[in-house]
C-alpha cells in the first residue's frame, strides 16, 4: 500500500487545492482539476494510504473545503483500497 500525505495547507484556494492533490497523488496530465474528477481517480486507485495534513487549513476554503472532505469521505467509502486519516 502506498502512503500519500496531502498537505492542506497549500490548499488557498481551488487552483492550489488540485495541484497539490495533482503533485501528491501523480495524477495523469488529463485531470480534470474538479471534485467530480478527483472522485473518479480515487475510486478506481489501487491501495492507497491517503494522509490529510493541517486538515485544519480546509477552513479557509469554506463549503469548497467541505465539499473536498466530503469527496474524499465518500471515495474512501465506495473504494476499499482507499484508506482516509484526517490529521
Amino acid at each position: 500500500m502506498r502512503t500519500v500525505h496531502l498537505d492542506c495547507a497549500r490548499m488557498t484556494d481551488r487552483e492550489a487545492t488540485h495541484d497539490e492533490l495533482a503533485r501528491a497523488l501523480d495524477f495523469p496530465a488529463w485531470y480534470g482539476r474538479n471534485l467530480d474528477a478527483l472522485y473518479d481517480l480515487l475510486t478506481e486507485s489501487g491501495p492507497t494510504r491517503l494522509i490529510l495534513d493541517h486538515s485544519q487549513a480546509l477552513a479557509a476554503l469554506g463549503s469548497y473545503g467541505q465539499a473536498l472532505l466530503n469527496t474524499l469521505r465518500d471515495a474512501a467509502e465506495k473504494n476499499p483500497n482507499l484508506e482516509l486519516t484526517i490529521a
